[in-house]
């Protein structure tokens, strides 16, 4: 046997990993890996008064959609309120009741940005959901629940895209927290992917990709950060980022908009667990978390499991994670996975 077939598998600096679920490759470069504490960056937090935020002024959000107070929806706003929805002041898509498509040529077209643009904020200005009790994370993802409800029913929603920006590096303009909801005639091209690599697996071996990997990772246990009763914390096999983490039901799930009252008590309580072991891990890092959920197109997507993403942002991506759509992270997930659990 030759020196190169005598050489370990954890002995190579560096692998590349397969998401079977998105089927992309992703480098793990632990040759050039820091200690897990080593991410825990000192940063200097200036708190951005909430003298003139728009988000803490009580006429600038009477517009609301729906308000929670106390972990109740309300029918009034009040003064009392803790989480709200309400229309984007400056929306990059627009309702319409018709979608016209253009073509400049053979080569380009366009379609009108036809859809809805919402935000979710939570009352308190200083406090990011990493540091919010559970009770008032809960309210976040009720309204994220009941938004998509009664956005799925309208015309030209095919998609709705939930997402979360935390910190000016993951592109959070304004220091309120906040969410935004966006729904598109068009489906994301990622989800696009793991929907065609979900329904090929489930007709090829008819079951859930995602529940395969959820049986596994619960097998293993190296990568799981976080369980409860109904939720797992994982960091993924193939992760994008250092210290990335996926949010998973237990149970198949094709869509988010389904999950009852205790599922929703647990997916908070996950999501609560998650962002606090981040913030105190990493020192209240930049992040952005995002939710791919099977789509409101009318087909059907029984097939899909829907789950959260949460990425830190670990690292700034450089030429060849942009030229080459392939991401590098300077940990293993597993030894990520074991730092979170200790936090």
């Amino acid at each position: 046997m030759n020196e190169e077939n005598k050489k370990g598998e954890n002995d190579f600096p560096s692998e590349l990993r397969y998401d079977i679920s998105s089927g992309d490759w992703v480098v793990v470069a632990s040759g050039r890996a820091k200690r897990p504490e080593m991410f825990k960056e000192e940063r200097v937090k200036e708190k951005e008064s909430e003298e003139n935020c728009p988000f803490c002024d009580f006429e600038n959000i009477s517009n609301a959609k729906v308000s929670f107070e106390d972990g109740k929806q309300v029918e009034k706003l009040t003064e009392n309120w803790s989480a709200i929805a309400i229309p984007n002041k400056y929306p990059a898509f627009l309702p319409a009741e018709k979608l016209e498509r253009r073509y400049e040529n053979s080569l380009y077209q366009t379609i009108n940005a036809v859809g809805y643009h919402e935000v979710i904020i939570t009352r308190d200005h200083y406090k990011s959901l990493g540091e919010l009790e559970k009770e008032k994370v809960r309210e976040v993802f009720a309204l994220y629940r009941q938004r998509y409800l009664e956005l799925k029913e309208k015309k030209h929603v095919n998609y709705i895209s939930i997402f979360h920006n935390h910190g000016k590096e993951a592109g959070a303009s304004i220091a309120h927290p906040h969410s935004q909801i966006l729904t598109t005639p068009l489906i994301d091209i990622d989800l696009n992917k793991a929907l065609a690599k979900g329904r090929n697996y489930f007709e090829d071996k008819k079951n859930c990709i995602y529940c395969q990997m959820n049986d596994w990772e619960v097998q293993k246990k190296v990568r799981i950060v976080y369980e409860n009763e109904l939720f797992l914390v994982i960091c993924p096999f193939a992760s994008k980022a250092a210290f990335q983490t996926i949010i998973s039901p237990k149970r198949h799930l094709a869509y988010f908009e389904e999950i009852g009252e205790h599922e929703l008590d647990m997916l908070a309580d996950a999501f609560s667990v998650a962002l606090s072991k981040l913030y105190k891990g990493l020192n209240d890092p930049a992040y952005n978390f995002y939710l791919h959920c099977a789509p409101s197109d009318g087909m059907d997507h029984s097939y899909y499991h829907w789950h959260w993403t949460i990425l830190p942002k670990t690292s700034v991506w450089a030429g060849f994670e942009l030229g080459a759509r392939m991401e590098i992270s300077t940990i293993k997930p597993e030894k990520a996975a074991e730092y979170l659990r200790e936090q």
